[in-house]
């Protein structure tokens, strides 16, 4: 596939068929989704969070912590179940092992393939298989979709804002506009004076963030429809892959193993702003998506403090 037919095909957010491949995009192989202490982990989406108020309660006869956590301007109250960090309404809680936690070690730094045992690889071609992907666990969306009033789609759509990330158009979710701006803010800045981020910032083709789409046979959405996820899609590939989807097309049974070298990247320095702004990079994903960055302030909180511990 050549590189217009890819800019014209591409990613998670504007072609269906990709769309469940960028749903569950962290494997247990590279990214610890064990279960969260209730008390450290209720004080880390306070501090992400910091315009919500998140009380809590032990319950004990159902030996778990209740959540209840107030949206901003005190018109709405939430709650939920902790249920080892899942964030679950009550009558979600007997189906708790459908959903992954929401916090989950994020990689400070990237895995090499080249380092992979045999043992891990298979169990990354065993996530990354469509059976998997259709009936395992995933994201529980329940606190997000209130966070982020995603319930329906009117609902959302009445929170999104227009608005321009490194000279292209872009729509977002109304609460990622200023961390997003912060971003690029500092890319530009920083491209005035170094040379690799000026090329990537000149190489850029689009940035689309807001697409609503439904996960085909599951009640998931992407991330791209709450509008906090955002694709930095380049002009040009120079043959290098990009997106674990495509690349799994051609090597059904290698993708995981593409060498870091055949991967485009953006710049080492334009990742670290993005996470300093509370934002994932997914190419440190197992299921590598290196075009995409997602607003989880909570997911580097959790990560630094676990990595000072």
């Amino acid at each position: 596939m050549n590189v217009k037919k890819i800019i014209k095909t591409f990613s998670c957010m504007l072609v269906p068929v990709f769309l469940p491949l960028c749903a569950h995009p962290q494997s247990s192989s590279s990214n610890t989704r064990a279960a969260v202490p209730a008390l450290s982990g209720i004080k880390i989406f306070q501090d992400a969070y910091p315009d919500l108020v998140f009380e809590k309660r032990f319950d004990a006869k159902k030996d778990d912590w209740i959540v209840t956590v107030t949206f901003p301007g005190g018109s709405e109250k939430k709650e939920f179940r902790w249920a080892g960090g899942s964030m679950l309404p009550e009558q979600e809680v007997p189906n708790k092992e459908r959903y992954w936690p929401l916090l989950y070690s994020y990689p400070a730094r990237l895995s090499d393939p080249a380092d992979f045992t045999p043992e891990e690889t298979e169990r990354m071609r065993n996530f990354g298989s469509t059976d998997n992907r259709k009936n395992g666990a995933g994201t529980p969306m329940f606190f997000f979709d209130t966070l982020y009033d995603s319930g329906t789609r009117g609902e959302l759509e009445s929170h999104l804002s227009r608005t321009t990330f490194l000279g292209h158009s872009t729509t977002v979710h109304e609460r990622i506009v200023g961390p997003l701006k912060t971003v690029e803010r500092r890319i530009t800045e920083l491209a005035a004076s170094d040379a690799e981020v000026r090329d990537f910032v000149d190489g850029i083709k689009s940035t689309d963030a807001y697409y609503w789409r439904i996960i085909s046979g599951t009640t998931r959405k992407s991330f791209h429809s709450l509008g906090i996820a955002i694709d930095i899609l380049p002009k040009y590939l120079g043959g290098k892959a990009i997106f674990w989807g495509w690349t799994k097309d051609v090597n059904p049974d290698g993708w995981m193993l593409t060498p870091l070298s055949a991967r485009w990247m953006p710049p080492q320095k334009v990742i670290d702003i993005f996470e300093e702004e509370g934002f994932i990079w997914g190419g440190k994903w197992t299921i590598f998506d290196n075009m995409h960055f997602e607003y989880h302030p909570e997911l580097i909180l959790y990560s630094r403090r676990r990595g000072s511990d």
